[in-house]
């Protein structure tokens, strides 16, 4: 979806499960091998949210953001796919972090999958599905070929 070239090869990596109300927030470790919910920030203004994300970019050494793109079952885009870039330029502006997008088809559902198997109530379960969301987004772009860092001293001999 984007260039994986143009991105920075190592630095912690911040999955983003968008929505117009909360955002569900994933991080990398250093290495980019393993992907753990971080939380859900409940959106308040483009000034709050902006200052959150900033903060979080900093605090996580953040170097790379990977958003979640809603596309069709046919791989095609939708208004909300529009929406999501929109946000994903408005984060990189934010932060000075680029930002790839990443297909998310079904995280929510097997997140929910997930959580449906869990002893928690449905309060618990709401509070939990953003950042698994996120975590499950994570996950998969880190196994992809756009992830993780290979170890220090290795050669592709």
């Amino acid at each position: 979806m984007t260039d994986p070239s143009a991105q920075p090869a190592s630095g912690r990596v911040a999955g983003i499960d968008y929505g117009t109300v909360r955002i569900g927030i994933a991080i990398s470790d250093s290495r980019r091998t393993l992907a753990s919910p971080l939380e859900n920030y409940n959106r308040r203004s483009l000034k709050a949210d902006g200052e959150y994300l900033a903060r979080l970019t900093k605090e996580e050494q953040v170097s790379l953001f990977v958003v979640g793109l809603p596309v069709r079952l046919d791989g095609q885009e939708s208004k909300k796919s529009l929406e999501v870039r929109r946000f994903g330029d408005w984060l990189k502006e934010t932060t000075g972090v680029p930002v790839e997008y990443f297909d998310e088809r079904y995280t929510s559902r097997e997140a929910q999958q997930m959580l449906g198997s869990a002893n928690l109530s449905k309060q618990k379960r709401k509070d939990r599905l953003d950042k698994l969301a996120a975590q499950i987004l994570l996950t998969a772009y880190l196994e992809s070929s756009g992830g993780a860092t290979p170890p220090a001293g290795l050669d592709d001999d």
